[in-house]
């Protein structure tokens, strides 16, 4: 390939797809610089067409012709391609051609094997979303019952103004009274769970429960009614096989298998993180879990075994990867004692004059700022990596705060 065509290949991909060295193995990325290679593009209409009829459906040497065009396929552009899991205006389009150029990963098995999501680099687990570690209760007037933090956590949701219009929305949809359109709900809920910030959606999906009332709005965070139930419940192999005809479904399970891992008997603090937020993005798909109960943290899908023939254990796995996942179970249990403990913290400082608690309840001293974006008021937020010395590092830098804060007026002007 000469210097001249080397050269007008980047340009176009960089004006498509942003920086190479932001997205070095995008699957949008290798599909631009594919195209423009005849024998690669040649070899990619072939895959297309594949995955529009579905390998395991095609006769011997239709299937023959796929399964070699996959093979050539691997060793171009397309080596080891990922998608990225926080690009909304992307995902459906890197997914696609994920898929498209690995038509055999999906022949119905339960196990997808590989995820098509990158994955989540070390350094990252390590660190919050936001600059600064400490509690948000400036400007969060939290009212309601403080036996009920679900209820808390709604407060604070309403606050927030792109939290309570998404909010809004999809209840809206989700509830209309009328015939239920689950599709809709679940693009709904899907926009919500994406847009609003991952902290305070995890305060609202897993509040710490003392009482059935208050895992009653727990448990209908979602509305249930129409995005996870239906007049009846389906076998679990025919919502498998729903969720596995849509990509982002397909790949939000295949993300959520490899990353929580039912069969793994320990689950390490950063598999716990990684594991939730891939349950929270089963969220809105067809695959839809829930609490089994307003008593229970347990969760599961709306599906049964019953008469699976010869397929029963298939079927059974399906349901054991949501209802008896070990990672799973920890990793929600975990959050929620995390919240339980920011919700106590928070009761604790609503009691301490040091901290110039103003009669509403909220105080002028502990902020907590993420670039010069706005940020929803919190009771809490949620590091994915609880170390010592980062907490210790935000509590010294808040000390240190309030310490020149009460100095500056005894000093007087420099």
């Amino acid at each position: 390939m000469g210097l001249h065509l080397l050269l007008l290949l980047l340009g176009l991909l960089f004006s498509r797809t942003g920086s190479l060295l932001e997205q070095p193995n995008n699957c949008i990325a290798a599909e631009t610089l594919c195209v423009a290679d005849p024998e690669c593009n040649a070899t990619y209409r072939i895959l297309e067409n594949c995955s529009k009829n579905k390998v395991f459906l095609l006769d011997h040497q239709a299937r023959r012709r796929c399964l070699k065009a996959e093979a050539v396929i691997k060793n171009t552009f397309f080596q080891e391609c990922k998608c990225h899991r926080h690009t909304r205006k992307q995902e459906e389009q890197c997914l696609r051609i994920y898929w498209t150029v690995h038509p055999s990963l999906t022949p119905g098995d339960f196990r997808l094997e590989v995820s098509p999501y990158e994955g989540v680099p070390n350094e990252e687990l390590s660190k919050t979303k936001y600059k600064k570690l400490t509690t948000q209760i400036s400007g969060s007037h939290i009212a309601g019952d403080s036996s009920n933090p679900c209820l808390q956590v709604t407060h604070v949701c309403n606050q927030d103004p792109k939290c309570v219009r998404l909010r809004t929305l999809y209840a809206s949809i989700c509830s209309t009274g009328h015939t239920c359109h689950q599709h809709k709900c679940h693009r709904g809920l899907r926009r919500f769970f994406e847009r609003v910030n991952m902290n305070l959606t995890k305060m609202l999906l897993f509040c710490p429960c003392q009482d059935e009332l208050c895992g009653e709005r727990r448990r209908n965070t979602i509305v249930p009614e129409c995005s996870f139930q239906s007049s009846i419940k389906p076998n679990c192999l025919l919502l498998l096989d729903s969720c596995l005809k849509d990509n982002i479904c397909k790949s939000r399970l295949a993300d959520f298998q490899d990353d929580c891992k039912p069969s793994s008997d320990s689950c390490s603090q950063s598999q716990q993180a990684v594991c939730l937020e891939a349950y929270m993005r089963m969220v809105g798909t067809v695959m839809t879990p829930n609490y089994i109960s307003n008593s229970s943290v347990d969760v599961t899908l709306w599906c049964s075994c019953e008469n699976s023939g010869n397929q029963k254990e298939d079927c059974d796995q399906i349901l054991s990867s949501f209802d008896s996942n070990r990672c799973l179970r920890s990793a929600i249990q975990s959050q929620m004692s995390l919240n339980q403990v920011n919700a106590e913290y928070q009761a604790e400082l609503q009691f301490t004059p040091f901290l110039n608690i103003q009669g509403d309840g909220t105080s002028t001293v502990l902020t907590a700022e993420m670039g010069h974006e706005k940020m929803p008021p919190e009771i809490s937020m949620y590091n994915r990596n609880t170390d010592s010395n980062s907490v210790n590092s935000g509590v010294q830098l808040s000390i240190l705060t309030l310490t020149l804060t009460l100095l500056l007026p005894l000093l007087g002007p420099l």
